[in-house]
């Protein structure tokens, strides 16, 4: 699917704007269709490096090969994103 700049702003908007991680994938979700949209635990991507920090909130993008997914930096090639929630 591939996220322009335009895209990645109005997710961060969102994630910003939004009351909990749930409303923010939601959100996203209504925003641009098509974009997979989830949530995890903080602790699910320990290790990995987030794209964007939007508040205490981070957003990882992914990309997928049809079977396996896996955090990339590149949003062109992202299939999806993953919200999590910081202490």
């Amino acid at each position: 699917m591939g996220l322009d700049a335009e895209q990645l702003t109005q997710v961060a908007r969102i994630t910003l704007a939004a009351g909990s991680l749930r409303e923010a994938v939601d959100g996203v979700r209504r925003v641009i269709p098509g974009l997979r949209a989830s949530t995890v635990d903080a602790f699910d991507m320990r290790g990995e490096t987030p794209a964007l920090h939007i508040g205490n909130r981070d957003l990882f993008l992914m990309h997928t090969d049809g079977h396996c997914w896996s955090v990339t930096s590149d949003p062109l090639v992202a299939d999806g994103i993953v919200l999590t929630q910081n202490p």
